[in-house]
């Protein structure tokens, strides 16, 4: 009963929302060029994957940070600025944004589960939003409370048009699962407002924080305003145009116009937001300029700066892209917001192309890069996603900068919205419906015929690569069934009905995809099949932090190793050359997992669990590139069969030799402090620097310690001969940083259970924009420290520490 009730409510809206879009386009002359959207009310998922996560999101995560929002002021400012009570600003100017996301999610949530409670809520936070905008339609919680006068004077800064943005897009949202305009009407009204100031002949800024964009685009296309669209396309035009204002720089994508765009710089979660609107306007307007834009970032920011796990953003320093290929692991910041924005970026430009290398991204981002934003219990949330961990690295329930765990809660309930897309008929081309993500669930397409198609899919994936279709058209006719074959799959097979089982052709895939074309009668069933062996997968030579190491895959899942399965410090732990990889399913594991068990070099058995999955149990260290034995670390880099490819399966055949690993690379380094935007695993990643206020590479620093005596250190599992050490010293002076070089420093090596100086003639150098280079009677040792004096007032740092071997 409750399904058919779901369905019947489903149906309701979506006939509500295609007439409120019907009547829009009917006005207008805009047409998308893509594929059309299958909305998230007319895919309901039943699965033991994401139905789980859905429902959590919906009982937990939504209530945890509406609570979280109360009680830091987020939602009382919205009171304040209505005059409803008394008080100042709180927080941070941007958190308007925060009850907006929340709200959005909240939104998904009551299209596919009624809530009245939640509803009811929903509605007071909206009153009291409507209750805060002013006359004029402004709406910004913080100027209102500290100064009115000051709103629209400072775009590079304060977020007044990336909060307008998500305001739009949960008003939007709020609509098509509701039908409610309450929420609709505060949009309208502030986007009326935001137009009269901004445009040709008007205000010539641009957000600082893209997100408006892709925001106008959403409420054109339920207002049908073209307004709304023609400012979007304004804010995109005008963006790295400094005709009638200064630049804001790279940091803000702000450096060229986005026409003349190549590669992907500054704020990860800024660019993300920025291209998908410009995706969203380049699919109506067809501009040529802004689709080869879109299509040269892609491979910039896919081929060259895109993590394994489908996390972007590998600096700390601005939450930034780096240069290509700067891709450390256990610095790594890859930012949940920028992997959500990844997602939002690779699925528009998948209805733009109908190409399913995008789906593969989207996919590969979603399951790894997404979801290890946020914990099982859909109460804590990791900001910045490392590759690897010592061990003291954990989600939290909130942050004072909220943005991750706020843009989780939209994102999970939105998935429904990604599983498929529709091609209309064209000429003698029929209807065709592509099928992006393999989740188990029901969905009712509207393909044009007399009733919508029932489709549904039962699949245990990403556990499993069996996928069943069952598909329900209103009566036998034509149309055409694409079925995405993901990258990371190698043999597959189709089968339909009762007919014997097809390989797959993969010389015949049509963009990615499947094509099966013909006429399909109630109760069709068609079977899928994606053999998902585990897999050795080797980063390209330019990587310089995977050299030498592989990742473990299976299907669309990255794993890791963490202590907690192994049993000792797995950042240590090699790979065996034959790893004899076996599966198991354990259904008592973190929810229901396939964790993978392999050989290390030593012999021993080691436990891979999904990377999105770590840090739920007892903390200790963790890695996703893992020492391969007989992987060779120094590799052409510039190998032709790189060509197009970050990443690739390991042939076991390209295991050459015991190249030994050199002390320097064979060490475990560690600390007496470390700045936790910084990581010791800088001291010895092989990174050479330009010189000392090198800011392009990882680096290790013991900020916030000042004029303090401290150590850094490196260990071996196996005595090794050394005779020298050299350092690169980090000093910021010239950008007015903290760090200086050390007043002094000396060399101590492992004596049984205590600390020796080495023996040395004079006090070691002290270099700046070179290496300080020190050589002394050789010593066998498994452990060799550097004591540190900084300078008073002074912190400092290194950027790369180097052993010299006695041959």
């Amino acid at each position: 009963m409750r399904q058919l009730i779901f369905w019947a409510v489903s149906c309701g809206l979506i006939l509500g929302i295609l007439q409120t879009v019907k009547t829009a386009w009917a006005a207008e002359s805009l047409k998308p060029g893509r594929l059309t959207i299958v909305p998230f009310t007319a895919v309901h998922v039943e699965d033991e994957f994401w139905a789980p996560r859905i429902r959590t999101n919906r009982e937990r995560s939504i209530p945890h940070n509406l609570k979280w929002c109360e009680e830091t002021g987020r939602i009382s400012n919205f009171a304040k600025a209505a005059g409803l009570m008394e008080g100042k600003f709180e927080g941070i100017y941007f958190n308007d944004s925060d009850v907006y996301k929340v709200l959005e999610g909240a939104a998904y949530a009551l299209a596919q589960h009624p809530d009245p409670q939640l509803e009811k809520e929903v509605d007071r936070i909206i009153g009291l939003i409507a209750a805060a905008q002013r006359p004029d339609g402004y709406l910004n919680t913080y100027y209102t409370l500290t100064g009115l006068d000051q709103r629209w004077t400072n775009l590079p800064v304060m977020h007044e048009l990336y909060c307008a943005g998500h305001l739009f897009e949960a008003a939007v949202a709020h609509h098509r699962a509701t039908g409610k305009r309450t929420f609709l009407d505060v949009a309208i009204k502030l986007a009326d407002h935001i137009d009269s100031i901004f445009g040709p002949g008007k205000k010539y800024g641009v957000p600082g924080h893209e997100e408006i964009e892709l925001a106008l685009v959403k409420l054109y296309e339920v207002t049908g305003e073209k307004r709304y669209f023609d400012l979007a396309k304004f804010f995109i035009d005008e963006r790295g145009n400094t005709t009638h204002r200064q630049s804001y720089g790279p940091y803000c994508q702000d450096h060229l116009p986005v026409r003349q765009q190549s590669e992907i710089v500054g704020h990860a979660v800024r660019a993300m937001y920025l291209y998908s609107g410009v995706a969203d306007v380049a699919a109506y307007t067809g501009d040529p300029e802004l689709m080869a834009a879109m299509d040269r970032i892609w491979k910039d920011v896919t081929l060259r700066k895109m993590y394994i796990t489908g996390g972007i953003g590998a600096r700390h320093e601005g939450e930034a892209f780096g240069e290509a290929y700067e891709l450390p692991n256990e610095s790594a910041y890859c930012e949940t917001c920028a992997a959500i924005g990844l997602v939002l970026w690779a699925y528009r430009l998948g209805l733009m192309h109908g190409d399913a290398q995008y789906a593969d991204v989207l996919e590969r981002t979603l399951y790894n890069g997404v979801l290890s934003g946020v914990a099982l219990d859909g109460e804590h949330f990791f900001y910045v996603n490392p590759l690897a961990s010592a061990g003291d690295h954990h989600r939290q329930p909130f942050f004072g900068c909220a943005c991750c765990p706020t843009n989780v809660v939209r994102l999970i309930p939105s998935v429904p919205g990604y599983v498929y897309a529709i091609r209309p008929a064209e000429g003698d081309r029929p209807v065709e419906l592509f099928v992006n993500l393999y989740i188990g669930g029901e969905a009712k397409v509207d393909l044009g015929f007399s009733q919508p198609v029932n489709i549904r899919q039962k699949t245990r994936y990403p556990w499993d690569g069996r996928v069943e279709l069952t598909l329900s058209p209103p009566s036998e006719v034509e149309w055409t069934l694409r079925l995405r074959i993901p990258s990371w799959c190698r043999e597959a097979t189709v089968k339909l009905n009762d007919q014997a089982a097809t390989p797959v052709d993969f010389a015949k895939l049509d963009r990615g995809y499947y094509v099966i074309r013909r006429k399909w009668k109630d109760g069709d069933t068609v079977t899928l099949n994606l053999a998902m062996p585990v897999e050795r997968i080797e980063a390209h030579p330019k990587v310089l932090a995977d050299r030498g190491r592989v990742a473990v895959q299976r299907g669309p899942i990255v794993y890791c190793l963490e202590a907690v399965d192994n049993g000792f410090d797995v950042r240590s732990a090699v790979l065996a050359r034959d790893p004899q990889f076996e599966t198991e399913f354990r259904p008592d594991l973190l929810g229901g997992i396939v964790v993978i068990k392999g050989t290390a070099a030593d012999g021993r058995r080691l436990v891979f669990v999904p990377y999105h999955l770590w840090d739920h149990r007892d903390p200790g260290p963790m890695v996703v590139w893992v020492r391969q034995a007989g992987k060779p670390r120094h590799l052409d880099p510039n190998d032709p069969t790189w060509e197009g490819r970050l990443y690739r399966p390991l042939h076991p055949a390209t295991l050459t030799g015991e190249e030994g690993l050199s002390a320097t690379e064979g060490a475990r380094p560690s600390a007496s402090h470390c700045w936790r935007s910084d990581s010791v695993d800088a001291l010895n990643d092989g990174i050479e620097p330009k010189d000392s206020n090198d800011h392009s590479i990882p680096r290790f620093t013991w900020w916030d310690h000042r004029g303090t005596q401290e150590w850094v250190q490196y260990d071996w599992e196996k005595p090794v001969v050394v005779k020298g050490v050299r350092v690169y010293w980090f000093d910021d002076e010239p950008r007015g940083g903290h760090c200086r070089l050390p007043a002094s420093w000396r060399i101590l090596y492992r004596k049984g259970d205590a600390w020796v100086p080495v023996s040395i003639q004079g006090a070691p150098p002290v270099v700046k924009n070179g290496w300080s280079e020190v050589q002394f009677e050789p010593v066998e040792t498994t452990g060799l420290r550097l004591e540190v004096q900084l300078q008073a007032n002074w912190s400092g740092g290194i950027l790369e520490w180097q052993v010299v071997e006695a041959r």
